[in-house]
């Protein structure tokens, strides 16, 4: 007689519309670039703007995508804005738990090669 052994499979939680859009502030790098500034302390505009070598519009852009995520939070002192990371020890979580999911499959994934598939895809008519 043979023994099978069931094993539960974990209830996969459906994602929102909030997951969603905090994953898709996350996904690009310059985002992350700057969480990673921010991680060091409060900035203004122009400091990031002077860090990572971009325009201040695109910097503004960024920054207010991260805002409307509640990653960053800003405090209004005089005519400046200083940017902060709204829940510092939540996004640090995160982020290890995402470093951790990436070590933890054996692969890296690879946003390009995806991009490729999916373009040859679209090209070739599929």
């Amino acid at each position: 007689m043979t023994t099978i052994k069931v094993v539960a499979e974990a209830p996969v939680r459906q994602p929102d519309p909030e997951m969603a859009t905090l994953f898709h502030a996350l996904s690009e790098p310059t985002r992350l670039e700057i969480l990673t500034h921010l991680g060091s302390g409060e900035h203004r505009v122009r400091d990031l703007v002077e860090h990572l070598g971009l325009a201040q519009s695109t910097v503004s852009k960024h920054l207010a995508c991260l805002r409307d995520c509640g990653l960053v939070a800003v405090r209004p002192q005089g005519r400046s804005s200083w940017f902060f990371l709204a829940a510092p020890e939540l996004l640090s979580d995160l982020l290890d738990a995402t470093d951790a999911f990436v070590r933890g499959t054996g692969i890296g994934p690879s946003l390009r090669t995806h991009h490729d598939e999916v373009d040859a895809t679209i090209e070739g008519g599929a």
